[in-house]
């Protein structure tokens, strides 16, 4: 075997913060550029549709690479009947590594639609299911998020020992994961290997929700949006002043976000 195809752990390319091991925020300035054109006013149906699909495409790619279990094969190339050398051998993914992807009504769909897709080509596709679960955001008297309330679910079976994967586009508050994550365990559907949260943008008081309430998730995204964070606290690596951090406002929309994208990907303003 040629030695430079020994196995080796694949770290994305990402930004330095004190979050934790947990929380990979991606460095990759085309995906960066691309955001940044979804996150414009001026974007709109079908681009807003190209746009993410394109971006969860290149994000699900890396987190498959650095999360998913592999195996050494050993396999015999077209040359092989011309060469007894003619023999790859190497780590690939382990196709029957049971996965299971969430589908978040409404901002979640396509996201996960675009994983499921993409799974069920690299894996074997008896072992990959789709699950959907309806949540909405909880309003207090005030017109704070307070939560997030699970509206229906249709779910194929348990999740112990899988590999769960929620892709949803905005991590704000934490609570849709959470709530995702609870209703698997509380229900009966037991506890994942590894569960997964994949977002284009998250905030500090997402993060600091995930940790405080569910620490054994992986939290990749493509950017972290403090905005509303002080100037001094700006210019200090993430995670630094954790506690001083905010990009959130207090209807808990991210700046500087991506406005409402459910409302904005479904037409449907409300």
């Amino acid at each position: 075997m040629d030695i430079q195809y020994l196995s080796h752990s694949y770290v994305p390319s990402q930004i330095s913060h004190l979050y934790g091991d947990n929380v990979h925020i991606l460095n990759n300035p085309l995906s960066l550029s691309l955001l940044s054109k979804l996150c414009e006013s001026e974007t709109k149906q079908p681009e807003i549709t190209r746009l993410l699909t394109e971006l969860y495409k290149s994000l699900v790619y890396e987190v498959v690479a650095a999360e998913f279990p592999r195996i050494r094969v050993a396999i015999p190339t077209r040359m092989y009947p011309h060469s007894p050398q003619a023999v790859w051998e190497g780590d690939v993914l382990e196709k029957k590594m049971n996965t299971v992807v969430v589908a978040l009504a409404r901002a979640g769909l396509l996201p996960s639609q675009i994983t499921y897709d993409f799974l069920n080509h690299i894996l074997s596709p008896d072992h990959v299911r789709q699950d959907h679960l309806a949540l909405a955001r909880s309003i207090d008297g005030s017109g704070r998020v307070s939560g997030a309330d699970l509206y229906a679910s249709k779910i194929g079976g348990s999740v112990d020992g899988t590999i769960v994967l929620i892709p949803d586009p905005m991590g704000a508050t934490g609570s849709t994961v959470g709530q995702v994550l609870n209703h698997y365990k509380q229900n009966g559907y037991g506890v994942p290997q590894k569960a997964l949260a994949i977002h284009l943008i998250v905030t500090p008081e997402y993060l600091h929700f995930i940790k405080a309430h569910h620490p054994n998730v992986k939290v990749y995204a493509m950017r972290l949006d403090r905005g509303l964070s002080s100037k001094e606290v700006l210019q200090t690596m993430p995670g630094t002043h954790w506690e001083k951090e905010r990009g959130l406002t207090d209807h808990q929309y991210i700046v500087p976000g991506a406005g409402g994208l459910g409302e904005i990907l479904n037409n449907s303003f409300v």
